[in-house]
């Protein structure tokens, strides 16, 4: 399975800050960064960074190319060799996004950001449909529609405090 060059780039914009910041990336928490990047781009710039579905599997919002593509890493740090001109690939207002995306989340681990998708509305509405479709292989989507209603409100209420 092949990744958009959208989600690839995504996805070695963030392996590109982790090297720079000395801060090694497993594919666990690469899967939340990016889903995140996603989420906050839907709220913060009205559009997608990437098509990809996001899934919600039982560690979490995944992207089932993005896990074929790295899970020879398992549960190791991603290792890739990255062309310093990624950040050529994003228009001021991405990479923005992304920047912040990383300053907020990446100072967590793969295991506490798991467990922070675990408290929020679009990965719990989704699983619940795991409810009616238990089958393990094809895990429900998580609603593009609701991940900016979610995050929305979030902001929102985040600005009253």
């Amino acid at each position: 399975m092949e990744l958009s060059e959208s989600l690839k780039n995504v996805a070695l914009y963030f392996l590109f800050l982790a090297k720079k910041r000395d801060k090694p990336v497993t594919l666990h928490k690469l899967q939340k960064l990016v889903y995140y990047a996603q989420a906050w781009s839907l709220v913060l710039n009205n559009k997608k960074l990437f098509e990809e579905e996001i899934e919600a599997w039982i560690h979490g919002p995944t992207i089932r190319s993005l896990h074929l593509y790295y899970e020879r890493f398992a549960l190791n740090p991603i290792e890739e060799e990255i062309d310093t001109k990624i950040e050529s690939k994003f228009n001021d207002e991405d990479k923005d996004l992304l920047n912040q995306v990383w300053k907020v989340y990446s100072k967590y681990d793969a295991d506490y950001l798991e467990y922070l998708t675990h408290q929020e509305l679009p990965w719990q509405k989704a699983r619940e449909e795991c409810d009616l479709n238990p089958n393990p292989f094809f895990p429900p989507v998580i609603s593009i529609d609701l991940m900016k209603e979610y995050y929305s409100d979030k902001l929102i209420f985040s600005k009253k405090r």
